[in-house]
């Protein structure tokens, strides 16, 4: 049996199967998570003091993860996977270059041959307030870091009421509460359905769900879509309970602003033409205390970068056994492409496979590999199509006033970066960065970092940030301290 050690980062549905698959296979696991249980977003579970009697009923594919918490549970038991929760990884230090393992370019597939030892140690910080420090020693490492929702701002966005979509669905599934009790859902996204069906049947008010998608746009897409009436079952219940609960629907709309003093009061709801536009005289203001927003979803690629892993398009480049262009790490999920947890679970087997002959010195059983490899590239394709319907509306920049925030770290408004592109010359994301100071403050820019770009005109690129969470000076002392001399 091999005794290579593989960290998996992320237990969501990607760094759960992979975790499984390669430990069924003999490799040593450390499975390394920010929350406290296993799951992930898709997955997440009430802490077990709040006593939740049918926690399924926030679920969908609640046997799916039935299978996965019980081969966790297996595998942690017979000592093949440790579980390591309330690790915040921050980075991945590479310290030698693995003989396998990966290639420089995701497309190349090299003879595989067993990696040296150790390559990686994984840098994670404990504890409630994030300061206590870890470091995980492995081989090879699986990147399965998830994405995070792109929120784009507009006036009265700040407003308290106002949370995101994933955050609303994680009040609900993680504390079962809800973020209150007239809600609004909007934005665009796959997401949105879900979220709004979630609250209504947990007992809020839903009195809108507003998407700006263009229905038209899916009839260019049906034959694609008809292939997978799994998916197409699951919308069409998400619709059932929105009709059961009186869920009014509007689509090809949007939210252009936040009503409220100390909290949220209502929103301004209008329709769109078919350039993305505002049409003139469709508002009409709806009453609510929660607006619950969002964009689509962006993949969580700082770790990669820190490592040198080529990114394509905003996501983690990987070759068709996941490799990325770093020898020695896989990457699964969203980190990957937004896809969903089905083609997470499918990229997330087909890493831990990959993973595994390449710490025995072995080529992947191509059988193996066959079923998960079709099913990915069909589950890629159909959310390729989704992806080009659920977009934000071209010309929401549009709305957002000189005097709206968009920066709320660093208390950045509009009007201050269309002045550095129009009045200072800015021409990029960096330089807009340095002339207002959007994107400096604690979350580095991954929330507002999609609107500077849009607002100044400048294209969204990976924002290489060498460390993926705010670390403590303390830890950074300590990890580069000289070793102590005779």
């Amino acid at each position: 049996m091999s005794e290579r050690h593989l960290a998996v980062i992320g237990a969501g549905p990607a760094g759960l199967a992979a975790a499984l698959a390669a430990a069924a296979r003999g490799v040593r696991v450390t499975l390394i998570d920010s929350a406290p249980q296993a799951g992930g977003q898709f997955y997440r579970q009430p802490a077990q003091a709040l006593g939740a009697r049918r926690p399924q009923a926030l679920h969908h594919q609640w046997r799916t993860w039935e299978r996965l918490r019980d081969g966790l549970a297996a595998q942690i038991a017979a000592g093949r996977i440790a579980h390591l929760t309330d690790h915040h990884v921050w980075y991945v230090e590479r310290h030698v270059t693995a003989t396998d393992s990966g290639s420089a370019h995701p497309e190349e597939h090299p003879a595989p041959t067993a990696p040296t030892a150790p390559g990686f140690t994984v840098h994670a910080l404990t504890g409630p307030e994030q300061r206590a420090p870890a470091a995980v020693p492995a081989d090879v490492v699986l990147l399965a870091t998830g994405g995070y929702e792109k929120v784009l701002p507009f006036p009265g966005w700040t407003l308290p009421g106002v949370v995101t979509a994933g955050g609303a669905q994680a009040m609900l599934k993680g504390g079962l509460v809800l973020p209150g009790r007239t809600a609004v859902v909007a934005g665009t996204g796959p997401l949105l359905m879900p979220v709004a069906a979630g609250l209504a049947a947990a007992g809020a008010q839903v009195a809108a769900l507003v998407d700006s998608a263009d229905p038209k746009a899916f009839v260019r897409h049906t034959a694609t879509l008809a292939a997978h009436p799994a998916k197409l079952a699951e919308g069409a219940q998400y619709a059932v309970t929105l009709l059961r609960h009186g869920v009014r629907t509007s689509v090809h709309h949007t939210v252009t602003q936040a009503h409220g003093t100390e909290r949220l009061e209502a929103v301004t709801v209008a329709a769109l033409d078919s350039d993305g536009r505002v049409r003139p005289g469709t508002e009409r203001r709806i009453a609510c205390d929660t607006l619950a927003v969002g964009h689509g979803m962006l993949p969580h690629t700082d770790l990669a970068e820190a490592l040198g892993c080529r990114t394509d398009a905003m996501k983690i480049a990987v070759d068709d056994e996941q490799r990325t262009s770093m020898p020695g790490v896989w990457a699964a999920g969203e980190a990957t492409g937004i896809g969903g947890a089905t083609l997470a679970l499918t990229e997330g087997r087909i890493a831990g496979l990959s993973i595994a002959a390449s710490c025995h010195g072995t080529a992947p059983d191509a059988g193996s590999l066959t079923a998960p490899a079709k099913a990915r590239a069909a589950l890629r394709s159909f959310f390729a199509a989704i992806d080009s319907v659920y977009v934000p509306p071209r010309h929401w920049s549009e709305q957002v006033t000189d005097d709206t925030v968009v920066c709320r770290c660093e208390e950045v408004r509009a009007g201050a970066i269309r002045a550095a592109v129009e009045e200072l010359g800015a021409g990029d994301v960096r330089t807009v960065k340095l002339q207002t100071r959007a994107g400096m403050g604690w979350c580095q820019g991954r929330v507002c970092e999609p609107a500077v770009a849009k607002l100044a005109g400048c294209e969204l690129r990976p924002a290489r940030r060498q460390f993926a969470r705010p670390v403590p000076l303390g830890v950074l002392a300590e990890d580069t301290a000289p070793e102590p001399t005779d």
